[in-house]
C-alpha cells in the first residue's frame, strides 16, 4: 500500500450525525480544478457521499474554477475520470453534463450571476472599490506565522470608483455570527474582527472563493455543506454575506477532520501527495482507496476495502 501506510491514522470513534441534522439535504463536492485529486478528496468526497446518502439526500459535483490562473480543463477532465472510477456518481452536475457543455455549475460560466448579486449589493451601498496591492496588504499584516489579519480599511473611505484594475470589497460591520456545526458543535466567530471586509473580486476581475461559493450556495439551494476543518474560519463571513444576499434560511455546516502525511502537514495538490491518478496506476481498487480514506478521518479502526454502497453505514444518527 506504499504511501498509505505512512498515513497518519485518527483513532476510529463512532460519529453520530445529530438528531437535528437537515433530512434529505443537498450538499455538494466542489474541488477546484489546479491540479489532481489526492486522497485528501477522496476523504472528502467519503463525508460529503456518506452524509448525503445517511440522510436521504443529494449531492451536487460544482466545479470551482473561479482561480482562472491555476485552473485547467485537463485537471477538469481528470478529476470527473477520478470520481467516475471511484464510483462516485452526483445527482447533478453528472460529469456527462459537463463533457456536453449542458451543466450549469462551473464556476467561470457564471459572471453574469456573479455579476448580478455583486450589482444588488452595490445598490444597497454595502460595496466598494479597492486598490490595494499584495505588497500593500502585506506590510499592513501582522507579522504572526497562522494568523490571519483582517483587511485594515484602508480604502473603505476614500470613494474610489468602480473600475478596471481595481479590487471589489464588501462592507462587514462587527458582530457575532454563530452557528451548531453537525461534528463540531457551537461555534462563534466575528468575520469583521477576522478578516475585515470581504474581497469579492480581486484587482484582476477574478472572483474571490469566498463570494462565489457563497453566491452559488444560496441560489443552488445547497442546505449542507460537508467539508475540512481548514475551512471552518470561512463558515461566519459566508454566513453573513450569504444573508447581506438576502439568504433567510442559514445553511448547515459539518467540518469533518483532515487526513494527514507523516510529517503531520496536511495533503497538498502542490505536494503532489497520495494522488489518485498514481494510486491507480500503482495497481489499488477504488475499494482501497475510499477505505483508506475513511480510515485516514477516523471513520475505519484500520484500512480495508469499502465499497461506495457502504459509505452511509459509517454515519448514524444520534
Amino acid at each position: 500500500m506504499g504511501k498509505l501506510r505512512a498515513l497518519a491514522i485518527i483513532p476510529a470513534m463512532p460519529f453520530l450525525l445529530p438528531s437535528d441534522a437537515p433530512p434529505r439535504p443537498l450538499t455538494r463536492f466542489a474541488p477546484a480544478p489546479t491540479g489532481y485529486l489526492h486522497l485528501g478528496h477522496a476523504a472528502s468526497a467519503v463525508w460529503v457521499w456518506g452524509v448525503a446518502r445517511a440522510l436521504g439526500g443529494r449531492v451536487l459535483l460544482r466545479v470551482e474554477d473561479h482561480d482562472r490562473g491555476r485552473s485547467r480543463p485537463a485537471y477538469e477532465q481528470a478529476l470527473f475520470e477520478d470520481l467516475e472510477w471511484l464510483g462516485l456518481e452526483p445527482d447533478l452536475g453528472h460529469p456527462a453534463e459537463y463533457r456536453a457543455g449542458r451543466c450549469e455549475y462551473r464556476q467561470s460560466d457564471r459572471d453574469a450571476v456573479y455579476e448580478r448579486e455583486l450589482a444588488r449589493l452595490a445598490g444597497e451601498g454595502l460595496v466598494y472599490a479597492c486598490d490595494c496591492s499584495r505588497r500593500r496588504l502585506h506590510e499592513s499584516a501582522a507579522d504572526l506565522p497562522n494568523v490571519e489579519t483582517p483587511y485594515d480599511g484602508h480604502c473603505r473611505d476614500r470613494g474610489l470608483a468602480l473600475a478596471a484594475g481595481r479590487g471589489v470589497r464588501v462592507r462587514i460591520q462587527p458582530g457575532m455570527e454563530r452557528f451548531a456545526d453537525l461534528r463540531l458543535g457551537d461555534r462563534a466567530q466575528d468575520p469583521a474582527a477576522q478578516c475585515g471586509d470581504l474581497l469579492a473580486r480581486d484587482r484582476l476581475g477574478q472572483w474571490t472563493y469566498q463570494f462565489a461559493v457563497t453566491v452559488d450556495d444560496w441560489l443552488e439551494e445547497v442546505d449542507l455543506v460537508v467539508r475540512g476543518e481548514d475551512l471552518l474560519e470561512s463558515t461566519g463571513r459566508q454566513l453573513r454575506l450569504a444573508r447581506l444576499l438576502g439568504r433567510t434560511t442559514p445553511i448547515r455546516y459539518l467540518h469533518h477532520p483532515l487526513i494527514h502525511g507523516p510529517t503531520g502537514a496536511k495533503l497538498s495538490k502542490a505536494n503532489r501527495d497520495t494522488g489518485i491518478r498514481e494510486m491507480r496506476a500503482a495497481g489499488l481498487a477504488p475499494e482501497d482507496v475510499l477505505g483508506a480514506a475513511a480510515a485516514a478521518t477516523g471513520l475505519l479502526p484500520e484500512v480495508r476495502p469499502l465499497h461506495p454502497s457502504e459509505l452511509p453505514s459509517l454515519f448514524g444518527l444520534g
